[in-house]
């Protein structure tokens, strides 16, 4: 048994909780898909909570470490990067694949009340994205791509809070239209064109 294990469990775990939910998914069903016996998933996590821990911390080292690729083109100014991570979310939260859906909204409101080890992990990982939101937007400030007048820790988290709300009413009405306004509402608050296009 390896880490390559241990990934393998979450990945699969990942797909599944991130289409059905953590509390509708037993660990039969992981188990079954993963082709991994019982034994071995105790060998790495000690129950259900401590594997739902674990998934959120693999998703947010991945989903912080796209962050960082899309932040890190340095012949893009801040306010071309930030849009590009804009854009990027609408694409990958529009889409009909279980597998790139933002897993903070799948499970922020069940296991914020169902675990409290859980929603400690998710509040740390959500804490992240926000700041390197505000080092971007403050990057924008100081290389003049975007307003001097804004408040870069007040925006990071409008920002995040906004396309979160964003991807729930795209689950819930099915359409790509809640995201694409708010790629509207963000390049507004940027204070930034709305026709101009930040895709390279």
């Amino acid at each position: 048994m390896t880490n390559d294990t241990r990934q393998h469990i979450l990945d699969t775990g990942q797909a599944i909780i991130g289409c059905k939910g953590f509390s509708a998914v037993g660990l039969s069903e992981i188990l079954k898909a993963s082709g991994v016996p019982k034994g071995s998933f105790y060998h790495y996590f000690s129950s259900k909570e401590a594997f739902g821990e674990a998934l959120i911390e693999s998703y947010f080292n991945d989903y912080l470490s796209t962050v960082d690729s899309l932040f890190g083109n340095p012949e893009l100014s801040a306010a071309e990067r930030l849009m590009n991570y804009f854009t990027y979310w609408l694409e990958t939260q529009a889409n009909c694949d279980p597998k790139g859906k933002c897993l903070v909204v799948k499970l922020a409101a069940e296991v914020s009340d169902l675990s409290e080890a859980m929603r400690v992990v998710l509040e740390q990982g959500t804490r992240q994205a926000i700041s390197r939101l505000k080092d971007i937007i403050q990057e924008g400030i100081d290389d003049k791509s975007l307003p001097m007048r804004l408040n870069s820790q007040v925006v990071a988290t409008t920002l995040y809070q906004l396309w979160l709300g964003a991807s729930i009413c795209t689950k819930i009405i099915r359409t790509a239209t809640p995201l694409e306004s708010a790629l509207v509402a963000t390049k507004e608050l940027l204070g930034l064109p709305l026709q101009q296009s930040h895709r390279c």
